[in-house]
Order: C-alpha cells, then sequence, then structure tokens
C-alpha cells in the first residue's frame, strides 16, 4: 500500500512552499541544494521559524575549529525559549488529559505565565544561572513548563526517564549533580499507582521538589523536600536570559556500547534542528495539534516541545498509557493533527483491534521512530486515518532529531524513508569502506544540532576516531542501512553493540552485567533480532551456564526476565534465553554478537 500527495497537498505543504519560494519543481533538487548550500538553507529556516534572537548572529556557520566543532548561529545572543511564545495569546499552547478526567487546554499567555513563575521561583533555592536541575515527571502540563522556564532562567536541565530504575536515576543524578530533583508522589498508569518519588529517593537525590497526584495524608516528605505549591512564585513577570547558541540547555542520556550512558548536552541550536525537521518532514503547521507519546527523558520529549512550539502549533499530552481506546479517544477529541508513535504501540492496537470504532480523520499524517517498524502494522496505521502517510523518521539524540526520514510531497510507502533529512547527509559503506547500497550510517558534518561534546566521555572518540578516509570527514553513528532501488532506505538494525527495545536505545554490556548476576550464568551476550517481516526487535540472550542447582528453562527465562524488569527497565522483556557451551570470540576476545544475532535467524 502507498500513499500519493495531490497536487494541492504539495502546495499546501511547508515543503511545497519551500520549493515554490525557491523554484524548485522537485524535491530531490530541493533537498540537494539543502546540503550543497547548508549555510543558505539554514538561514531560511532559521527565518521561517522566525528565531528570535537578542543580537543577530555574525555567521550562521563557523568551522573555526572544523567541521566537527562546528558553531551555529555563531555570535547571536539568545533564548530558544523566547521562540516558543510566538503564537496568539488565546491559541491552545497545550491540550492535555488527566486519568478518568475530561480534556483541558491552556493557551499560550498562561502557560507562559506559568513559565514565568516557575523561572522566578529557581532564586528561593539559590539556583542561578548555570546551575542544574533534573526532571523525573511524565510528559504533564506542569513538566514542559518547569522544562521550559529553567532554560529561559539560563539553567541547564537533565531529563530522566519515570520508567527508570533507582540505579538508573543514581547513575543520571551522579553525572549531572543537578541542584534540585523535580518529581511527582506517585505515576498512574493503566489503573496501576507506581510510587516516583520513593524511587527519586533511593537514588539519593539531595533535594526534590514534589507535585501532588493524591490528597492522601500517609504520604510525607524529607526534611530538605518541598511540594510544588510551597515552591511555586506569584511572581508572573521574568525575563529570560540571554545566552550564546552553543550553551547547553539540556543533558540527555543515550546507550552507547559501554555500560554508562553517554550524557549528551543539547544547546539552543539543537532545538533549532528538532524543529525544523517538524516544519519540514512532519508538516507541522500553525494551530496543529501534535501528540507524540514519549517522555522527557528520551529525545522525543524535548523535540515535541520544541517542534511543536517553535512551529505555533498545539502540544498533545495524554497522562495515561496510549494503549487502549481511551487514549484513542483522546486523539479523537483533541482533534490531533499529527500523532507519533513506536511501531510496539502500532502492534499492540492491531492486535486488539482497540482503535478501529474511533474517528481520525483529522489527522493529516503519522510519524514513527524509535524501532524498525514492520509493513503490515504500518499499513493497518495508516487506514486507521482513512490512508495518512506515515512518516517514517530516524535519528538520535546526539543529532537532536532525524538523518533520515519521509516527507509528505513523496510516495509514502510503508516502512521505508523517502528521503535524507533536509540540510544533511551521509553515506553507506561496507566493511572495507566502500560506498554500498547497503551498509554502516556514516554522517556527513556539519549539521546543525550535531552534538560537539559529551559531559562523561570522550567525543571524539566515540564520533571521528578512526573512521573511514572519505572525501571528507565522517561521523559515526550505528545504524545499518540499506537503499532500495527506487533511493528509498530501509534500515536494517545496528552494526554496533546497542539495540532498540520498546523504543528505548540500550547497551548490550548494560544488559549483560544484570544477567550475569543470576547465579546459573556464567558468562552471556545479548543481541535484539528483528523478526523476518520486520519491525520491534526481539531481545535474545545467549549465556554459558554455571555449575549449579538444577532449574528448568522456563524458570531460567523467567528469572532473567525479572532481573532485567527490575533493575533495568520494565518495559525491557527477555523472549528467548539460550544456553551455549562457548560464545564466540574474536581473535582480541571480542564477543561476536553479530555470529549469534545471525544464527538465531537462522
Amino acid at each position: 500500500m502507498t500513499w500519493k500527495p495531490t497536487k494541492k497537498s504539495i502546495q499546501n505543504s511547508n515543503i511545497g512552499k519551500l520549493m515554490k519560494k525557491l523554484e524548485f519543481t522537485n524535491y530531490d533538487d530541493l533537498w540537494s541544494w539543502s546540503v550543497q548550500n547548508k549555510e543558505e538553507f539554514w538561514q531560511q529556516t532559521v527565518a521561517s521559524l522566525n528565531i528570535i534572537q537578542h543580537k543577530k548572529y555574525d555567521q550562521i556557520l563557523n568551522l573555526n575549529d572544523g567541521a566537527t566543532q562546528a558553531k551555529w548561529l555563531y555570535g547571536a545572543s539568545l533564548n530558544i525559549v523566547d521562540s516558543c511564545f510566538q503564537n496568539d495569546d488565546d491559541a491552545t499552547a497545550i491540550v492535555f488529559q488527566k486519568p478518568n478526567k475530561d480534556l483541558q487546554k491552556i493557551n499560550q499567555k498562561e502557560l507562559l505565565l506559568l513559565v514565568n513563575r516557575i523561572a522566578n521561583s529557581f532564586a528561593k533555592l539559590h539556583i542561578k544561572t548555570g546551575d542544574t536541575i533534573a526532571i523525573d515527571l511524565p510528559m504533564t502540563l506542569e513538566c514542559v513548563a518547569i522544562y521550559l522556564a529553567a532554560i529561559k532562567a539560563g539553567i541547564k536541565v537533565a531529563t530522566i526517564v519515570d520508567s527508570f530504575t533507582p540505579q538508573e536515576i543514581a547513575v543520571r543524578l551522579e553525572i549531572t549533580k543537578p541542584k534540585v530533583v523535580f518529581t511527582q508522589d506517585f505515576l498512574s498508569r493503566a489503573g496501576k499507582s507506581f510510587p516516583l518519588y520513593k524511587k527519586v529517593v533511593s537514588a539519593n537525590a539531595a533535594k526534590i521538589i514534589v507535585l501532588q497526584t493524591t490528597t492522601s495524608n500517609d504520604f510525607s516528605l524529607r526534611e530538605q523536600d518541598l511540594f510544588w505549591d510551597d515552591f511555586l512564585s506569584e511572581n508572573i513577570n521574568f525575563t529570560s536570559v540571554k545566552q550564546t547558541p552553543q550553551e547547553s540547555i539540556t543533558i540527555l542520556f543515550s546507550s552507547g556500547t559501554t555500560g554508562e550512558p553517554k550524557a549528551i548536552p543539547w544547546n539552543h541550536t539543537t532545538a533549532i534542528k528538532a524543529a525544523s525537521d517538524g516544519l519540514y518532514h512532519q508538516n507541522i503547521q500553525q494551530n496543529d495539534v501534535v501528540c507524540w507519546p514519549t517522555n522527557l527523558g528520551w529525545m522525543m520529549g524535548p523535540w515535541l516541545i520544541f517542534a511543536t512550539l517553535l512551529n505555533k502549533a498545539t502540544i498533545a499530552l495524554y497522562y495515561d498509557a496510549p494503549l487502549q481506546s481511551d487514549f484513542g479517544m483522546f486523539v479523537q477529541n483533541a482533534k490531533v493533527s499529527m500523532l507519533g508513535v513506536i511501531p510496539s504501540i502500532v502492534k499492540h492496537w492491531k492486535n486488539s483491534g482497540c482503535m478501529e470504532p474511533l474517528d481520525w480523520s483529522v489527522i493529516k499524517n503519522f510519524s514513527s521512530t524509535g524501532e524498525v517498524s514492520n509493513p503490515t502494522e504500518m499499513q493497518y496505521l495508516m487506514q486507521l486515518a482513512n490512508n495518512k502517510p506515515v512518516i517514517e523518521y530516524c535519528g538520535g539524540t546526539e543529532i537532536g532529531g532525524g538523518y533520515v526520514t519521509s516527507t509528505v510531497v513523496q510516495e509514502n510507502i510503508a516502512s521505508t524513508f523517502s528521503t535524507k533529512a533536509l540540510g544533511s547527509d551521509f553515506v553507506l559503506l561496507d566493511g572495507n569502506h566502500q560506498k554500498t547500497k547497503k551498509g554502516e550510517v556514516f554522517l556527513i558534518p556539519p549539521i546543525m544540532g550535531l552534538s560537539t561534546m559529551l559531559l562523561n566521555k570522550n567525543h571524539h572518540a566515540i564520533y571521528y576516531k578512526d573512521t573511514p578516509k572519505y572525501t571528507t570527514i565522517l561521523r559515526r553513528h550505528g545504524d545499518e542501512l540499506a537503499e532500495l532501488d527506487d533511493g528509498y532506505f530501509k534500515i536494517l538494525g545496528r552494526v554496533d553493540d546497542a539495540m532498540n527495545l520498546g523504543g528505548i536505545k540500550v547497551s548490550a554490556t548494560q544488559i549483560e552485567q544484570v544477567i550475569n548476576t543470576l547465579e546459573f550464568v556464567k558468562e552471556c551476550a545479548a543481541v535484539a533480532v528483528a523478526p523476518k517481516d520486520g519491525g520491534p526487535a526481539k531481545l535474545v540472550v545467549f549465556y554459558v551456564c554455571k555449575e549449579t542447582k538444577t532449574l528448568s528453562d522456563e524458570d531460567r527465562l523467567l528469572h532473567a526476565q525479572k532481573v532485567v524488569k527490575k533493575q533495568m527497565n520494565p518495559l525491557f522483556k527477555v523472549s528467548d534465553l539460550i544456553k551455549i557451551d562457548v560464545l564466540p570470540r574474536t581473535a582480541s576476545n571480542k564477543v561476536m554478537r553479530r555470529t549469534l544475532r545471525d544464527s538465531y535467524k537462522n
């Protein structure tokens, strides 16, 4: 099944309008221009988004320190939050729904006043420009407002996923050392309540601000912690702190191929990359309603905020799990026009049929990211809104958006990417570092949004050291792609030891460290295996058995599943646990995970 744009839909799209302005008659010419004339492209994009600058940039791109340390909007003074409030005062900024409650809305002016109140409140806690706070919250109105307020006040935000275990939270707090952590008492999901404040306390947070979702008298705080109402100032006036575009605004975490996650700073220009993708590829237009179930701890959380607000659209937040028809009713009633998904959610919807009775006709397009998708399931998704396109979108936290994606001006074929992202380029190389139609992705810098530093690791060693010789410097990314005969692309998975599980990137090493604690495991290797017909990967663990008391294979699998859920993430599932005599290794003693992955497939 394919979707084809009409002449009218192309003309009305953001890309179509740009093509008309630049007098291009086809998309491929526009993409070529965007990478051959990067400075002009990004000048055009910054102007289209009307990025407010206290002092305008001297250079759109400065390469004095080379392409690996590109500085965008060089010489400017700005705060990206100022550009998030350019819609009409009474335009809806956020539409949201709490569990078992009616739909609620907050307009631009109301959100701005709340952001200002929060920004004024930091001074009470002696938190100042340059300091760091952390947010461990679900995507709620307050979560978005706290995030924007901190950035407006020149404060960095470390974002933590609300499903993380105390151990995972503690690692992130140790790396970023925030002055305070914002969280809430409990997290409600599918009728169940999970303690969130308690987890943050267990992670040894120094000070915590707690939003209350319950009025229980049994709930109490540590002496040094505060309830939200006691923290919040009444002062509604606040002038943003102006910074250089390269100043860090957010610290996100992404698993690499080693145990500790990479701490990746986003700066003010990373937000522009996210918004540009939303503008061009997701085709977000003024007063559209954008819904993407996610969390601030994943890059799609900050992406959602900037891609929506910088494009003068409305963020749609559903406070419960997006798995049943109640979420579908929210999408229908909030009049969502762009719905983002991860493939695992679509698979659940298809198996249950829960969304089929609903009216999603307002949806203009979907977007899918986080995992390899399945064509059958994506075709099913298209039909839920009477055949609307699915913008496949793949990138990374260290990119600030996507490098390969789709558009609404090209034919849309389920589970394929129709283009390299506008303003960016990459090359596919084989094992001999030769250009190929099926191989490893190497990005070609400079691209706005690409990270230039890591807080806790050597940035150059991870992304640039020993990359293949090419006509230009290359940046390592880790994905494996195939370019199809029609010029479209398909994601094949990872070439390194990272994996995507339920839309969550995690390293094989992290999984293995947890499995190795089981009494019957001598050593193990974790791999992500994609189904033959495509779709979300399954977590498979090969292990060498230790002499121990007899356990059935079923009991061993249950033990492995339990420890991974408890110590890593309750969303992770070990699909298969396979006993093996010896792990295959290279001459340098590196586990050959690709060999194990291939053997499992066969």
